[in-house]
Formats: structure tokens, sequence, C-alpha cells
């Protein structure tokens, strides 16, 4: 996914990616393969912390929700 794709692109190790994302490498682990959902509040917070757009990251976030549930629908953000 996109975290693992940032951290890899950054050359950082999971314990050096994970402190700082404020999560345990185990939890980033669980991100990195798909095991754990990454809820819109922390996904708005990775992006502030690796100064990405916050919109992108909540969109990829929410996309994962729905897609999980079985849904065939898109999701589109915006910024108020």
């Amino acid at each position: 996914g996109l975290i693992k794709a940032i951290r890899e692109g950054e050359e950082m190790s999971r314990a050096e990616f994970a402190r700082q994302l404020g999560v345990s490498q185990s939890h980033l682990t669980d991100i990195e393969e798909q095991r754990k959902a990454v809820s819109p509040e922390r996904a708005a917070k990775f992006a502030k912390v690796l100064g990405y757009s916050a919109e992108q990251f909540v969109k990829l976030a929410l996309q994962a929700e729905i897609d999980r549930a079985g849904l065939k629908l898109r999701v589109e953000v915006q910024a108020a």
C-alpha cells in the first residue's frame, strides 16, 4: 500500500517509520500487510506527519473500508 511505498521510498526501517508515525512497529507491519485498517482520522495524521495531502490519504482509507465491505462504490474527498 501507500504507507509501505512511502517508507521504502524513504529507505527507512519499519522501526524508524513507526516512530515517525507514532505507532508501534507491529502496528505498522499490520497496516503495511493490510491486516489492520487505517481510520480516516489516523490517515489525516499520517499525511500531516509525512507532508502529504490529507485528502488523498483519507480517500484511500475510506476506499479501503468501502472495498472491504464489498460495495461497488468509489470515494471522492474534497477539502471543506
